[in-house]
């Protein structure tokens, strides 16, 4: 892991905010704890763009250097499964795939409330908001925001609405 001493922080960034991005910069690897301080661990190179300092086999401990090693080798390996049997991909991509949950469609009983005002917004007269109340026992705001959201967004229901003059404003399905 290449590591270079960092040249510290902002004066500006103190307390508990500087603490707070000390974390996140270490949760990201981007920064490693050195004795006392912190270096800038390889990931933060390569998330800055700037080259990784040549790093001395001699400062590099043999736990790190067997995990490069380590490293290095399942890299080769997951480059090697590239070429891999098209029959096996085939069967990994059916499975993927069988994971999914369907989309289903949304359903309506017969008997439901819903359904009763679908069926009077279908009539050719059409229905108002009154007479929906009635037939329902819901309050005004709960028919319109039905016609929102289950009807429109949910079902994908078209509502018109029409106001004879001197009367009240009448809804029907398009």
């Amino acid at each position: 892991m290449a590591r270079r001493k960092g040249a510290g922080h902002p004066d500006n960034i103190k307390g508990g905010a500087r603490k707070k991005v000390l974390e996140g910069m270490f949760n990201r690897a981007l920064i490693t704890p050195d004795g006392e301080g912190w270096c800038v661990a390889a990931e933060g190179y390569d998330a800055l763009g700037m080259k990784r300092p040549h790093v001395n086999a001699k400062h590099i401990s043999k736990f790190e250097a067997k995990l490069d090693a380590i490293i290095a080798n399942a890299e080769a390996a997951q480059d090697d499964t590239a070429d891999a049997d098209p029959e096996l991909e085939s069967a990994v991509a059916q499975a993927e795939a069988s994971f999914k949950t369907p989309v289903k469609a949304p359903r309506t009983r017969d008997n439901s409330k819903q359904a009763e005002v679908i069926r009077m917004l279908q009539r050719p007269e059409g229905a108002t908001i009154g007479q929906i109340c009635t037939a329902t026992g819901w309050q005004a705001h709960t028919v319109r925001g039905t016609f929102a959201g289950a009807f429109k967004k949910k079902l994908g229901l078209t509502i018109v609405s029409d106001k004879p003059q001197g009367g009240e404003r009448v809804y029907r399905i398009a």
